[in-house]
Order: structure tokens, then C-alpha cells, then sequence
């Protein structure tokens, strides 16, 4: 692939739109992650701490 040499500079309001986009889709990925987490938390149940090894 060569690279585009008429790319112009983001304007203000791309840059705008570019970070909501980048904020959006880290505050889903955070989401994510806590799902998982506390799905895996009720699926081992509340006595996994008191089992022995």
C-alpha cells in the first residue's frame, strides 16, 4: 500500500468527532470487562474464598 499524499489536516471538528468515537468505544470495552468479571464472580459462587487447596 503507498501512502496517501493529499491527506489534509483533521479539522476541530473531526478531532471532536475522533475522540468521541475513541471514548465511546473505551467506555464499552470497560463495560466489557466488568460484565466478565462479575459474571465470572457469581459463577464461582460466594464460598470460593472458604474452600480449601
Amino acid at each position: 500500500m503507498s501512502p496517501v499524499k493529499d491527506k489534509k489536516p483533521l479539522s476541530p471538528a473531526d478531532m471532536s468527532r475522533r475522540r468521541k468515537r475513541s471514548l465511546a468505544l473505551a467506555l464499552v470495552l470497560a463495560g466489557l470487562v466488568v460484565l466478565f468479571f462479575v459474571t465470572t464472580i457469581v459463577r464461582l459462587g460466594g464460598d470460593v474464598a472458604l474452600r480449601n487447596l
